[in-house]
């Protein structure tokens, strides 16, 4: 499943979101600039190396994207599910909210790869925080997706909490089942990032939420 829109309205224009967005974007336009060998060097000391740990690659390696899919996919999860969390919780607190949850799922990858040498990149563990914030918040909003069958694809409408668990139970899954064939050399998807932002999204914003959400946008304080 992918999702195209969700029916959740927000009521604040979702700045933080934008400029996360732009700066993502940004970032990667500038790595396809680079030469192959130069990109290599970029990606290496700006990347987060489980095996040469440095705290400040962990926020540096939130920018960096391995690919058009992998940002572009990024960025349209997180335009999708990230204006209502910032709505929710004002601009300020979401940005805080969206780095600690992306902190938070670098260290859990790092965690279960420690003697990895492979760069990590992707906003995707920060972005998973989101969606699980908005699982918890938004559970009856309902979200469009797009679902390929064989040569064909088609539409379904799916209440938010049902799209985000599978989500999550994929992530889960994967992650698990990779253990048995992790490689500290070879590369893929860092599901447990996903599995720790998801996680400590749902933690975070029950702690920092002021006001109560229903499913069809309305709040009070």
């Amino acid at each position: 499943m992918f999702p195209l829109r969700d029916t959740e309205p927000s009521y604040s224009k979702p700045v933080v979101t934008m400029v996360i967005i732009a700066v993502n974007l940004l970032v990667f336009l500038f790595e396809a600039s680079l030469d192959p060998y130069t990109l290599n060097a970029f990606i290496s000391q700006y990347g987060l190396v489980p095996v040469q740990f440095h705290f400040s690659a962990i926020f540096t390696s939130m920018f960096l994207h391995g690919g058009w899919l992998h940002v572009l996919g990024n960025m349209w999860f997180l335009w999708i599910f990230g204006d209502n969390i910032e709505d929710l919780l004002g601009h300020g607190k979401y940005l805080f909210f969206y780095l600690a949850c992306g902190v938070a799922a670098a260290i859990t990858q790092v965690f279960f790869s420690v003697d990895s040498t492979v760069p990590m990149v992707g906003a995707s563990g920060a972005i998973a925080g989101v969606m699980g914030a908005y699982m918890v918040k938004y559970p009856r909003a309902r979200i469009l997706n797009v679902v390929f069958i064989l040569i064909f694809f088609t539409t379904i409408d799916v209440p938010a909490w049902l799209m985000l668990i599978y989500w999550f139970a994929i992530q889960f899954f994967s992650g698990v089942g990779s253990l048995g064939s992790y490689s500290n050399s070879q590369g893929g998807t860092a599901f447990f990032a996903h599995v720790g932002g998801f996680i400590v999204g749902i933690v975070l914003v029950n702690l920092m939420a002021s006001r109560k959400t229903y499913s069809y946008g309305g709040r009070y304080n």
